[in-house]
């Protein structure tokens, strides 16, 4: 029997240890697509316990912020809510924690959860409601005393040379401009754009955010596409300006229904009004923005994420109750794989189609996105079009495993750009870990197999481009 969580955890073969511990462990870590916060780099926050670092609470804004991923499992576990996102002692709702975690074997968050554990607290134990108190005062007296543990510290010691956080277009980006202008921040901290309220005109709030986003470039309001348009792209070049690597679109679906200028201003103003507009008014919209952002990314080199087939908020009572992104949201399935494939072609007809990585909640999309990458890609750059690191609910080993093997049969695994946190929480980098893993594991069963030969420099490369090179290429690091 192995040992649990040893250095070769995961680790099947003896390529697999090679390839891992000789090339994959000490690369650095672009997270190119996250929702930390800037201000906490910053400030170099210094949490006060484990608690306040994994399952958060309320803010005092009275929002709730928190790793949800562990929200999901305590209430799996029959845990009063009170214990997950209220006000109940610190340790003990950790001890309602570790006894949900105890149940949760096959779950990635055990694994996240412990190995977390070993690479920032140096705990060789496992977190169990036997250990739990142990680990309260070990976490605890570390977080609070150790120099290597605040926020800083904590991206310092995990080799991370990008962070791509992820910011609304009226942002005054003012939390990056320090932290660009602090000469002690070695690693490289840059905004994403996320114009989904600007595209969400059938959604709540629609109209409230355009009146916001008129302000941020000086207008008092936007009436129609073109000045909405304007207003986005204004507002990217000040990204860029900033050092703005990446959009990221988090949409029910993708749409694409082109319809004339008039008709897509008819159907701004109507939900400007605030009447409801239709499915077919709100796509047409939709596509006339996207169509257009495509066009200023591909112009400022700016890279396209589109996240798409998430059901979101399905629990109304605990979403209003709470707020969004909070625990209670599922996979969709949509059809919407032809409508991406067609404004990938409208964009790439008039030479304006963008990089751009794609990202299904449905795993069933994977070799559908895999056969759409090599429809558009060029001689721009290596894998101009991406599929996404399994996301979210995906992300899991058998997750992970999945979106590699297609990747590979019908892609090219060796252009990856390889995985990212897209995570709230400054512990989530040892992700990157387990995903290194699982993919020199991968690799090394394909070369012990006999399926692709121990070519060391090959291997070197294919292992060392997906864990770094790639992404750093990729995003003009």
């Amino acid at each position: 029997m192995k040992k649990f969580m040893d250095k070769d955890f995961l680790l099947e073969t003896e390529t697999a240890k090679h390839l891992f511990h000789d090339y994959a462990e000490s690369m650095p870590l672009v997270d190119y697509h996250c929702h930390i916060s800037p201000r906490e780099i910053y400030e170099n926050r210094r949490f006060n316990d484990l608690v306040e670092v994994w399952l958060g609470g309320q803010q005092p804004d009275g929002s709730y912020f928190g790793d949800h991923y562990k929200w999901r499992v305590m209430r799996s576990a029959g845990v009063s809510e009170s214990y997950i996102t209220g006000n109940q002692p610190p340790m003990e709702r950790l001890r309602k924690f570790s006894e949900a975690l105890e149940l949760a074997i096959g779950n990635p968050m055990y694994h996240w959860c412990n190995l977390e554990l070993r690479k920032f607290f140096g705990y060789e134990g496992y977190l169990s409601p036997a250990t739990v108190d142990e680990v309260w005062e070990l976490t605890g007296e570390k977080l609070r005393n150790d120099p290597n543990l605040t926020v800083r510290g904590l991206i310092e010691q995990s080799n991370v040379a990008f962070i791509g956080t992820t910011d609304d277009p009226i942002d005054t980006l003012e939390w990056h401009e320090k932290i660009a202008a602090d000469e002690t921040i070695k690693f490289q901290v840059c905004p994403s754009f996320r114009p989904d309220k600007a595209l969400n005109i059938a959604k709540p709030g629609f109209a409230a955010y355009m009146e916001k986003l008129a302000a941020s470039v000086g207008s008092e309001k936007l009436s129609t596409v073109a000045e909405v348009c304007d207003a986005l792209t204004k507002r990217l070049e000040f990204f860029t300006a900033h050092g703005c690597r990446a959009s990221d679109h988090g949409l029910d679906y993708i749409p694409f229904r082109p319809v004339s200028s008039e008709a897509a201003d008819a159907a701004l103003q109507k939900a400007l009004s605030g009447a409801p507009v239709t499915l077919e008014e709100a796509e047409g919209y939709q596509t006339a923005v996207l169509l257009h952002l495509g066009r200023e990314y591909h112009r400022l080199n700016v890279v396209m994420q589109l996240h798409y087939s998430c059901l979101r908020g399905v629990n109304e009572g605990m979403n209003a109750r709470l707020g969004p992104d909070t625990g209670f949201d599922m996979i969709a399935q949509n059809t919407c794989g032809g409508d991406i494939a067609r404004l990938l072609s409208a964009l790439d007809a008039q030479g304006e189609c963008p990089k751009t990585i794609l990202y299904s909640l449905n795993p069933a999309d994977n070799q559908q996105l895999d056969t759409m990458l090599g429809c558009f890609q060029s001689d721009e750059i290596p894998g101009k079009i991406q599929h996404g690191s399994a996301w979210w609910f995906n992300d899991t080993k058998s997750g992970m495993e999945e979106q590699m093997k297609s990747l590979a049969n019908l892609g090219l695994l060796g252009t990856f750009v390889g995985m990212l946190t897209d995570s709230r929480s400054f512990l989530s980098y040892a992700r990157h870990d387990y995903f290194r893993r699982i993919l020199c594991n991968l690799i090394g069963t394909w070369v012990e197999n006999g399926e692709y030969p121990n070519d060391e420099a090959a291997l070197r490369k294919i292992v060392e481009g997906v864990c770094y090179r790639n992404a750093a290429r990729y995003f003009n690091l």
